[in-house]
């Protein structure tokens, strides 16, 4: 498919980035969101760390927020939403087999459910990629294909026929492609998402049990 010939470009030749973590939340969010988005993203961001869940996304989606001037309300629900497709990208991941994912992991978790693929199909992703294969750039090769418009079962199929060849799916696709969660100047999205940051899940095709 020619879908799949132009989301190869932007998957290769790029590394893994490492999450900032998230030491002094507030001092990264400081002169850059409002007090109001500052406040309510410094609690959801607090509740995710106790949660054992990745902290930079949430930060990093409050800061693009406010980069493109979307409102103060939009941005604490798309944070929110967020939060909940991490934890949600949690319990995928270890329905996978990764008992302690790493924050990579689950935020290509989260990218991929952003993407429209589902809970069971990211625990079909996880349950492939063993080592030498990293399972956070396997779900974000996957999250890329069904972002560009590649149905979800076959985005899979792809990357699952990719591994099970002994070949590794291409570099990872977050530097290239465009950002996700908010419109492009241009109104289109990197994603499917729903105006409060939420994914779209129109026709999404389930490898798995249906979800809970």
């Amino acid at each position: 498919m020619r879908i799949i010939g132009l989301a190869l470009p932007l998957v290769l030749g790029t590394t893994l980035s490492a999450g900032l973590g998230a030491q002094d939340v507030g001092a990264r969010l400081d002169r850059r969101v409002s007090p109001e988005v500052q406040r309510a993203v410094r609690g959801i961001a607090a509740d995710a760390a106790a949660r054992g869940l990745p902290v930079d996304p949430l930060v990093q989606k409050a800061i693009e927020g406010a980069a493109k001037g979307v409102p103060g309300d939009r941005v604490i629900a798309a944070v929110r939403a967020l939060a909940g497709r991490l934890a949600e990208a949690m319990e995928a991941v270890r329905a996978g087999g990764l008992a302690a994912p790493s924050g990579a992991v689950v935020e290509g978790g989260a990218d991929a459910l952003n993407a429209g693929i589902s809970g069971p199909q990211v625990s079909d992703l996880v349950r492939v990629s063993q080592p030498p294969h990293d399972p956070a750039l396997t779900l974000r090769v996957a999250a890329t294909l069904s972002a560009l418009g590649v149905p979800a079962k076959q985005a899979l199929e792809l990357v699952e026929t990719m591994i099970t060849a002994g070949r590794a799916p291409p570099a990872d696709p977050r530097r290239g492609a465009p950002p996700t969660g908010f419109p492009l100047d241009n109104g289109s999205r990197a994603t499917r998402t729903n105006p409060d940051g939420g994914p779209a899940r129109h026709g999404r095709v389930t490898s798995g049990p249906g979800r809970r």
